[in-house]
């Protein structure tokens, strides 16, 4: 190869000493074409995008197997890899005539694209990290709840009863509930008041009233209380055969009153079962819950 003008045949075995020493004599404003042509390096300021078929470089990092294949060893005039070029074909494009990736069609590398897509990966992963850091700051600020303990346990694991000397009197309200499943059969007869043992509706809340009073003769650990006031309420479900039941307390003192509400339903729906008994042995008692709290240290509570 004499010059960068030169044209090439398109089977010539080009060696990479020949590619090299061709560029050396080219302008450094340009660079060689597949067909021994040469042309002017791509405006790197120009918009980021690609104009010219990537086929059309000659470069031995964007090779395809179809335009570029390395020659066998009996081809290769030098002890260098050498490689078949063959340029791309154009319709009406007559020897010596200008190649089509010139001028306005010149090739343009995309590496403004590139860095900007580079630059918006870094600049959220950077996002990110701000915001973990942000929100570790707000959770070291949050204040931290001491872990959860048993208040009915000493030092050494014994049972042991809360000392409320230092607590101050406030008003507590407990709302507890259960139910007790009857049947059919002793459903309609407590709906029709024909229980051999009375009246079970009134009789059952009488008796988780004064069950509320006596919750400290039947809780070890429970504290007596003066009560305020103690509600309890029985409904007849007809569609589920049933009894619900609830129980409100309100007292003012220095601990709570969910025990007693607790012990008020609890009561009350075992009384029921001891007056329906005779007539069914299927009856159920489920769900004895705490419905809601007021008042005290730990707060209000609603299920």
């Amino acid at each position: 190869m004499t010059g960068a003008g030169k044209k090439l045949p398109p089977d010539y075995l080009v060696s990479q000493k020949e590619i090299d020493d061709a560029n050396d004599e080219l302008d450094i404003g340009s660079y060689l074409l597949p067909g021994g042509q040469s042309a002017p390096l791509p405006d790197m300021d120009s918009p980021p995008h690609r104009t010219a078929e990537p086929s059309a470089i000659f470069s031995a990092h964007d090779t395809d197997d179809d335009d570029f294949q390395e020659a066998s060893p009996s081809q290769r005039g030098h002890s260098g890899s050498q490689f078949r070029g063959t340029a791309p074909s154009h319709s009406g494009e007559e020897a010596g005539s200008k190649p089509a990736h010139s001028g306005a069609a010149r090739p343009q590398y995309s590496h403004h694209a590139d860095a900007a897509q580079g630059s918006t990966v870094a600049s959220q992963q950077v996002d990110q990290i701000q915001q973990r850091q942000q929100q570790g700051q707000q959770q070291q600020q949050q204040p931290q709840r001491p872990p959860a303990a048993l208040s009915h346990v000493d030092d050494s694991g014994r049972a042991s009863m809360v000392d409320v000397t230092q607590k101050a009197d406030t008003a507590r309200v407990a709302v507890a509930s259960a139910r007790v499943l009857l049947g059919p059969v002793a459903f309609q007869l407590v709906a029709a008041n024909q229980i051999a043992k009375g009246d079970v509706l009134t009789v059952s809340k009488l008796a988780g009233i004064m069950a509320a009073k006596q919750t400290a003769y039947l809780i070890p650990l429970c504290h007596p209380l003066m009560l305020s006031k103690v509600d309890v309420q029985l409904r007849l479900d007809a569609q589920r055969h049933s009894i619900s039941i609830t129980g409100s307390v309100t007292a003012v003192g220095r601990t709570g009153v969910e025990m007693e509400a607790l012990t008020a339903v609890s009561v009350a729906a075992l009384t029921v079962y001891d007056m329906c008994k005779a007539v069914s042995k299927d009856i159920v008692i489920s769900d004895i819950q705490l419905d809601s709290k007021r008042g005290g240290k730990s707060g209000d509570y609603n299920r």
